[in-house]
Protein backbone atom coordinates (compact mmCIF):
# COMPACT_ATOMS: atom_id res chain seq x y z
CA UNK A 1 0.00 0.00 0.00
CA UNK A 2 0.94 3.87 -0.95
CA UNK A 3 0.41 6.10 1.67
CA UNK A 4 0.83 9.58 1.09
CA UNK A 5 -1.16 11.20 4.24
CA UNK A 6 -2.31 9.28 8.16
CA UNK A 7 -4.75 10.71 10.34
CA UNK A 8 -4.28 9.67 13.79
CA UNK A 9 -7.31 9.20 16.09
CA UNK A 10 -6.91 8.13 19.63
CA UNK A 11 -8.91 7.25 22.70
CA UNK A 12 -9.33 9.82 25.70
CA UNK A 13 -6.96 8.01 27.85
CA UNK A 14 -3.67 9.52 28.78
CA UNK A 15 -1.34 7.00 27.12
CA UNK A 16 -3.17 7.18 23.79
CA UNK A 17 -3.17 11.08 23.97
CA UNK A 18 -0.09 11.15 24.51
CA UNK A 19 1.05 8.94 21.44
CA UNK A 20 -1.00 10.53 19.20
CA UNK A 21 1.03 13.90 20.44
CA UNK A 22 4.38 12.14 19.44
CA UNK A 23 3.42 10.08 16.37
CA UNK A 24 2.02 13.74 14.71
CA UNK A 25 4.88 15.01 16.02
CA UNK A 26 6.75 12.67 13.93
CA UNK A 27 4.65 12.15 11.00
CA UNK A 28 2.66 14.68 10.43
CA UNK A 29 -1.16 14.70 10.51
CA UNK A 30 -4.69 14.89 7.94
CA UNK A 31 -8.26 15.26 8.63
CA UNK A 32 -9.40 11.89 8.99
CA UNK A 33 -11.73 13.17 6.37
CA UNK A 34 -9.01 13.26 3.50
CA UNK A 35 -6.25 10.81 4.53
CA UNK A 36 -5.00 7.80 2.68
CA UNK A 37 -4.75 5.79 6.34
CA UNK A 38 -6.14 5.66 9.89
CA UNK A 39 -3.94 5.11 12.72
CA UNK A 40 -6.42 4.74 15.61
CA UNK A 41 -4.76 4.36 19.35
CA UNK A 42 -6.47 2.63 22.01
CA UNK A 43 -8.34 -0.66 22.52
CA UNK A 44 -10.72 -2.88 20.99
CA UNK A 45 -13.61 -0.64 22.06
CA UNK A 46 -11.93 2.74 20.82
CA UNK A 47 -11.15 0.41 17.34
CA UNK A 48 -14.68 -0.31 17.63
CA UNK A 49 -16.02 3.22 17.75
CA UNK A 50 -13.35 4.56 15.04
CA UNK A 51 -14.27 1.49 12.16
CA UNK A 52 -17.84 2.67 13.02
CA UNK A 53 -17.10 6.25 12.75
CA UNK A 54 -15.48 6.57 8.99
CA UNK A 55 -17.49 3.35 7.98
CA UNK A 56 -19.00 5.34 4.84
CA UNK A 57 -15.10 6.46 3.96
CA UNK A 58 -13.98 3.02 2.79
CA UNK A 59 -10.41 4.25 4.23
CA UNK A 60 -8.18 1.67 5.42
CA UNK A 61 -7.41 1.87 9.54
CA UNK A 62 -4.43 0.47 10.98
CA UNK A 63 -4.83 -0.20 14.66
CA UNK A 64 -1.88 0.44 17.71
CA UNK A 65 -2.58 -1.00 21.05
CA UNK A 66 -2.70 1.50 23.66
CA UNK A 67 -5.39 -0.36 26.08
CA UNK A 68 -6.22 -3.20 27.67
CA UNK A 69 -7.39 -5.64 24.75
CA UNK A 70 -6.23 -5.65 21.80
CA UNK A 71 -7.56 -7.69 19.50
CA UNK A 72 -8.04 -5.99 16.54
CA UNK A 73 -4.24 -4.07 17.40
CA UNK A 74 -0.98 -4.67 16.07
CA UNK A 75 1.45 -3.84 18.56
CA UNK A 76 2.31 -0.10 19.61
CA UNK A 77 6.09 1.29 18.12
CA UNK A 78 7.00 4.91 16.93
CA UNK A 79 9.82 3.85 14.49
CA UNK A 80 9.00 2.90 10.66
CA UNK A 81 5.19 3.81 10.79
CA UNK A 82 4.75 4.24 7.35
CA UNK A 83 6.52 0.93 6.23
CA UNK A 84 4.71 -1.05 8.53
CA UNK A 85 1.49 0.30 6.73
CA UNK A 86 2.99 -0.24 2.99
CA UNK A 87 3.52 -3.92 4.18
CA UNK A 88 0.53 -4.64 6.33
CA UNK A 89 -2.11 -7.16 5.34
CA UNK A 90 -5.74 -5.90 4.54
CA UNK A 91 -8.61 -7.73 5.88
CA UNK A 92 -11.99 -7.04 4.97
CA UNK A 93 -14.93 -7.29 6.98
CA UNK A 94 -18.59 -6.87 5.81
CA UNK A 95 -20.82 -5.56 8.93
CA UNK A 96 -23.92 -6.69 10.16
CA UNK A 97 -27.43 -5.05 9.62
CA UNK A 98 -30.13 -5.35 11.92
CA UNK A 99 -33.47 -4.18 11.21
CA UNK A 100 -35.51 -3.99 14.98
CA UNK A 101 -39.49 -3.60 15.14
CA UNK A 102 -40.64 -2.39 18.26
CA UNK A 103 -44.08 -3.09 20.11
CA UNK A 104 -44.87 0.06 19.73
CA UNK A 105 -45.05 -0.23 15.83
CA UNK A 106 -41.77 1.63 15.07
CA UNK A 107 -38.56 0.35 13.48
CA UNK A 108 -34.60 1.17 13.41
CA UNK A 109 -31.58 -0.27 11.49
CA UNK A 110 -28.05 0.22 12.51
CA UNK A 111 -25.14 -1.73 11.98
CA UNK A 112 -22.48 -4.02 14.03
CA UNK A 113 -19.51 -4.93 13.14
CA UNK A 114 -18.74 -7.17 15.89
CA UNK A 115 -22.50 -8.76 16.87
CA UNK A 116 -26.10 -8.29 17.02
CA UNK A 117 -27.76 -9.55 20.53
CA UNK A 118 -30.98 -9.92 22.25
CA UNK A 119 -31.17 -9.43 25.75
CA UNK A 120 -33.63 -10.02 28.56
CA UNK A 121 -34.95 -6.33 30.12
CA UNK A 122 -35.99 -7.68 33.18
CA UNK A 123 -35.99 -11.00 35.52
CA UNK A 124 -38.05 -13.02 33.53
CA UNK A 125 -36.28 -14.81 30.77
CA UNK A 126 -36.66 -14.18 27.17
CA UNK A 127 -38.67 -16.53 24.72
CA UNK A 128 -37.89 -16.32 21.29
CA UNK A 129 -38.87 -17.75 17.76
CA UNK A 130 -35.70 -18.24 15.07
CA UNK A 131 -36.35 -18.62 11.82
CA UNK A 132 -33.34 -18.72 8.80
CA UNK A 133 -34.32 -17.67 5.31
CA UNK A 134 -38.04 -17.83 6.09
CA UNK A 135 -37.82 -21.05 7.67
CA UNK A 136 -38.52 -21.58 11.23
CA UNK A 137 -35.82 -23.86 12.79
CA UNK A 138 -36.67 -23.11 16.69
CA UNK A 139 -39.86 -22.49 17.51
CA UNK A 140 -38.98 -21.63 21.34
CA UNK A 141 -35.61 -20.73 22.50
CA UNK A 142 -36.55 -19.73 26.34
CA UNK A 143 -33.04 -17.86 27.49
CA UNK A 144 -31.53 -14.52 28.62
CA UNK A 145 -30.62 -13.79 25.33
CA UNK A 146 -28.83 -14.59 21.72
CA UNK A 147 -26.99 -13.03 19.15
CA UNK A 148 -25.35 -13.69 15.66
CA UNK A 149 -21.67 -12.30 15.13
CA UNK A 150 -19.34 -12.15 12.20
CA UNK A 151 -15.95 -13.43 12.34
CA UNK A 152 -14.58 -10.36 13.71
CA UNK A 153 -17.26 -10.37 16.52
CA UNK A 154 -16.52 -14.04 17.45
CA UNK A 155 -14.06 -13.41 20.10
CA UNK A 156 -15.81 -11.05 21.63
CA UNK A 157 -19.33 -11.20 23.56
CA UNK A 158 -19.93 -14.80 21.43
CA UNK A 159 -16.48 -16.00 22.91
CA UNK A 160 -17.91 -15.18 26.47
CA UNK A 161 -21.39 -16.75 25.78
CA UNK A 162 -19.25 -19.99 24.95
CA UNK A 163 -20.01 -19.38 21.15
CA UNK A 164 -17.57 -20.95 18.39
CA UNK A 165 -14.36 -18.75 17.24
CA UNK A 166 -15.03 -18.10 13.36
CA UNK A 167 -11.99 -17.64 11.15
CA UNK A 168 -11.65 -15.23 9.07
CA UNK A 169 -12.99 -14.82 5.62
CA UNK A 170 -14.59 -18.87 6.82
CA UNK A 171 -18.15 -16.96 5.08
CA UNK A 172 -20.03 -17.66 7.97
CA UNK A 173 -21.53 -16.60 10.73
CA UNK A 174 -22.96 -17.65 14.60
CA UNK A 175 -25.94 -17.35 16.14
CA UNK A 176 -25.25 -18.55 20.11
CA UNK A 177 -27.68 -18.58 22.63
CA UNK A 178 -26.57 -16.89 25.92
CA UNK A 179 -27.76 -18.97 29.48
CA UNK A 180 -30.25 -21.28 27.42
CA UNK A 181 -32.75 -22.62 29.78
CA UNK A 182 -34.38 -24.41 27.23
CA UNK A 183 -34.09 -26.57 25.01
CA UNK A 184 -30.85 -26.73 27.50
CA UNK A 185 -28.41 -28.46 25.18
CA UNK A 186 -28.91 -26.12 22.38
CA UNK A 187 -25.61 -24.69 21.60
CA UNK A 188 -26.29 -22.66 18.59
CA UNK A 189 -25.63 -22.51 15.05
CA UNK A 190 -23.07 -21.87 12.36
CA UNK A 191 -24.78 -20.32 9.55
CA UNK A 192 -23.83 -19.31 5.80
CA UNK A 193 -22.73 -15.29 5.97
CA UNK A 194 -25.37 -14.43 3.50
CA UNK A 195 -28.07 -16.21 5.50
CA UNK A 196 -31.14 -13.65 6.88
CA UNK A 197 -31.85 -14.21 10.87
CA UNK A 198 -35.19 -13.16 12.01
CA UNK A 199 -35.90 -13.37 15.97
CA UNK A 200 -39.46 -13.12 17.36
CA UNK A 201 -40.16 -12.06 20.62
CA UNK A 202 -42.70 -14.28 22.29
CA UNK A 203 -44.57 -12.76 24.76
CA UNK A 204 -42.91 -9.04 24.19
CA UNK A 205 -45.64 -7.34 26.94
CA UNK A 206 -44.35 -9.73 30.02
CA UNK A 207 -40.77 -10.99 28.78
CA UNK A 208 -39.20 -7.39 27.37
CA UNK A 209 -36.55 -7.93 25.15
CA UNK A 210 -34.04 -5.16 23.67
CA UNK A 211 -31.56 -5.69 20.74
CA UNK A 212 -28.08 -3.87 20.33
CA UNK A 213 -26.18 -3.40 17.08
CA UNK A 214 -22.42 -2.89 18.70
CA UNK A 215 -23.45 -0.33 21.03
CA UNK A 216 -26.88 0.71 19.47
CA UNK A 217 -29.39 -0.09 21.85
CA UNK A 218 -33.35 -0.46 20.92
CA UNK A 219 -35.61 -1.27 23.52
CA UNK A 220 -39.38 -2.99 23.83
CA UNK A 221 -38.55 -5.02 20.53
CA UNK A 222 -41.32 -7.29 19.07
CA UNK A 223 -38.91 -8.78 15.90
CA UNK A 224 -35.37 -8.43 14.49
CA UNK A 225 -34.28 -9.21 11.93
CA UNK A 226 -30.06 -9.62 10.79
CA UNK A 227 -28.50 -10.04 7.29
CA UNK A 228 -24.82 -9.50 6.47
CA UNK A 229 -24.03 -6.40 4.48
CA UNK A 230 -22.71 -7.21 1.34
CA UNK A 231 -22.13 -3.34 0.08
CA UNK A 232 -20.45 -2.62 3.02
CA UNK A 233 -16.95 -2.82 3.15
CA UNK A 234 -14.46 -2.19 6.05
CA UNK A 235 -10.56 -2.66 5.99
CA UNK A 236 -8.45 -3.21 8.66
CA UNK A 237 -4.38 -3.54 8.36
CA UNK A 238 -2.33 -5.88 10.29
CA UNK A 239 1.08 -6.15 10.50
CA UNK A 240 2.30 -9.82 9.11
CA UNK A 241 3.05 -11.10 12.09
CA UNK A 242 0.09 -10.16 14.27
CA UNK A 243 -2.57 -10.78 11.38
CA UNK A 244 -5.86 -11.25 12.38
CA UNK A 245 -6.41 -14.86 10.64
CA UNK A 246 -3.15 -16.25 13.45
CA UNK A 247 -4.52 -14.72 16.23
CA UNK A 248 -8.36 -16.27 15.56
CA UNK A 249 -6.55 -19.78 15.61
CA UNK A 250 -4.39 -19.31 18.37
CA UNK A 251 -7.26 -18.26 20.55
CA UNK A 252 -8.67 -21.54 19.73
CA UNK A 253 -6.04 -23.24 22.04
CA UNK A 254 -5.53 -21.26 24.74
CA UNK A 255 -6.81 -22.51 27.83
Amino acid sequence: MHIHSIAFVAADTKIAQDAMYRLKHRYGHVSPETADVIVALGGDGFMLETLHRYMGRKVPIYGMNRGTVGFLMNEFREMDLPERIAEAQTVQLHPLQMEAHTMQGESMCALAINEVSLLRETRQAAKLRIKIDGVERLAELVCDGALVCTPAGSTAYNLSAHGPILPMGSGLMALTPISPFRPRRWRGALLPHGAEVVFDVQDPQKRPVSAVADYTEVRDVSRVIIREDSNMKIKLLFDPEHNLEERILKEQFVE
